[in-house]
């Protein structure tokens, strides 16, 4: 199916021609026909199989053409902050010519842009639980005029713990029967049916089984190189096979273009496309591609999205995808209707750890070797001097300096001996200080046993009561220790301060010495006469000066004692 045989808003249409989508695939097919009528979907399917664009020109289509969705906005929740970005870039894609406001709401980063695009009324809001959480916490989002909620790579979602949060989020939305709901996933789980039954209204179940690929009809190869000679070998590669037409997928835009300018720098005409670029200018170089009128073309998954070359003879995985399923995506652009094609791939110190994955996913190994010297090519482009062949010239420029650098070279290595001692006497001192804080915190830590097997420490502290923990200390150190009291409310101080002074004979507020004056010379607790302040300072100044006198006296008879 075409997207321009679709029955589309005539502006939704225009961005999906300019942005190349013309075969619509077909998770893109059921989705799109089932949505277009406001129905709840749950939708199972592999990731990179084109649900984005599937899911936001149902959406666009819609707030166009229903006057009862005018004003009324579509909230998409996706796991990690990279597929907001993702979302959001293709969403402005698709709707560049429509009067929608896109945002992405993510963490990590600061509320005040976020803030900004929510008071310009932004209407497609994509964003991670935590963070749309927050924001409709604050008041700063809106939830209540939700008119679509679409929840993509839902089961990635629930991996990373954020099904409580999806629970709250849903219940602050419209209900159901107000608002159209799309659940995407790549696996079936409960958690995920689960929401698909109780938050949405009637879905429709769409199941769109992996890609599959017939590998026979593709010639795979797979070289192990070290990441600071791929692009001697990629020159190597194209100088020697000279294809009629090849694309290089990178998987970042500043790869794909650093590829495209080293090797138009090698005389190979090479252009790179990435999301970057204007739209005018992209649109130009998918055409200009088709047309022939330049052969090869660098890109990344993204950016190649919606390409479609007919007679494709090469594919070169210049990085491993880090999605299993995109190599099947990317080498799948070759052998169309039934011609032979061929991948070659490059595995890297960097990026080898995908293979495993990317293999077990097709099926079958990928025939690998290392590669020669002979395949190697001179670099002409500007950093590509230490690359291929080109390493010999660089050998014999740098024999010029040794005999330079050879005193130098006799001091480091004088210096690495004097220092040598002195390393490994404080290496020593430092493994030691380790041994000793790991004994200390064995001491303090408890391991949980279950039938005699320990299954994980546990701070044993952590886990008592203040009062448990002094009892511990004092059991363990036999000395008593300081116990806190519990901290009073403002009332049961006041009367803490009450009890405290009626303890101490000080009702009223008067001082301890008055009340003790009062005591002693009524012999009774009654109410003290006028007098009693002035009889208490009388007694208090006797006794002060009765003080002085017998230290002046033991100072006399320290002096005559010393005299005789």
């Amino acid at each position: 199916m075409e997207f321009q045989s679709l029955e589309l808003a005539e502006e939704l249409k225009k961005a999906l021609f300019e942005a190349g989508y013309v075969n619509a695939m077909p998770v893109q097919e059921k989705t799109i026909e089932l949505g277009l009528d406001g129905r709840d979907l749950y939708v199972q399917s592999q990731t990179g199989t084109g649900k984005t664009a599937a899911f936001l020109i149902i959406i666009f289509h819609r707030l166009m053409t229903d006057p009862a969705l005018k004003g009324r906005k579509a909230l998409i929740m996706v796991p990690t902050r990279e597929l907001a970005v993702q979302v959001e870039e293709e969403a402005k894609v698709l709707g560049r010519y429509l009067p929608f406001k896109t945002g992405s709401f993510y963490g990590g980063v600061g509320y005040s842009e976020q803030q900004k695009l929510l008071r310009a009324d932004a209407q497609i809001l994509v964003g991670t639980p935590g963070r749309v959480l927050d924001l409709n916490s604050s008041g700063e989002m809106n939830l209540m005029d939700i008119a679509f909620l679409v929840l993509d790579e839902a089961d990635r979602m629930f991996d990373m713990g954020f099904y409580p949060d999806l629970r709250k989020l849903i219940k602050v939305v419209p209900p159901p029967e107000r608002r159209q709901t799309m659940l995407f996933s790549a696996t079936l789980n409960v958690y995920v049916k689960n929401l698909a039954l109780e938050y949405t209204n009637n879905p429709l179940e769409i199941e769109i089984a992996p890609d599959t690929i017939t590998v026979e009809e593709i010639d795979q190869f797979l070289y192990h190189v070290p990441s600071d000679k791929k692009f001697a070998l990629l020159l190597g590669i194209m100088q020697r096979e000279k294809p009629e037409s090849a694309i290089i997928f990178c998987n970042t835009k500043r790869y794909t273009e650093t590829v495209a300018r080293r090797l138009r720098a090698n005389g190979i005409m090479c252009e790179f496309i990435s999301g970057d670029l204007p739209q005018k200018k992209r649109l130009t170089l998918i055409e200009d591609l088709k047309a022939g009128k330049y052969r090869y073309l660098a890109a990344t998954d993204v950016a190649a999205r919606g390409l479609d070359i007919e007679a494709l003879a090469l594919v070169v995985n210049y990085d491993l995808p880090a999605e299993t399923e995109n190599y099947v995506h990317r080498i799948g652009r070759t052998a169309r209707a039934g011609a032979n094609g061929k991948a070659i791939s490059f595995a890297s110190e960097q990026d080898v750890y995908e293979l495993t994955d990317i293999e077990r996913y097709i099926g079958k190994k990928i025939p690998a070797e290392i590669a020669r010297d002979d395949l190697y090519a001179d670099d002409a482009s500007r950093g590509g001097q230490n690359e291929g062949r080109g390493r010999d010239r660089d050998r014999q420029n740098r024999g010029e300096r040794t005999g330079c650098r050879q005193e130098s070279d006799r001091r480091k290595e004088s210096g690495r001996q004097h220092g040598g001692a002195r390393q490994e006497h404080a290496r020593q001192q430092r493994n030691t200080q380790r041994e000793h804080g790991r004994q200390e915190r064995g001491t303090r830590q408890e391991y949980l046993e279950q039938d005699g097997v320990r299954i994980a420490p546990v701070n044993m502290l952590a886990k008592m009561s203040i009062e448990e923990r002094m009892a511990y200390y004092e059991q363990k150190y036999g000395t008593k220790v300081w116990k806190p009291e519990p901290r009073l409310g403002g009332s049961a101080r006041t009367e803490k301060k009450k009890n405290n002074r009626r303890k101490n004979g000080r009702s009223g507020g008067r001082p301890p010495h008055a009340a003790a004056a009062s005591t002693s010379r009524s012999g009774t607790g009654s109410p003290p006469a006028a007098s009693a302040p002035s009889t208490s300072r009388s007694a208090t100044k006797g006794a002060g000066t009765q003080t002085k006198k017998g230290v002046f006296a033991h100072i006399a008879a320290f002096f005559s004692k010393d005299k005789s």
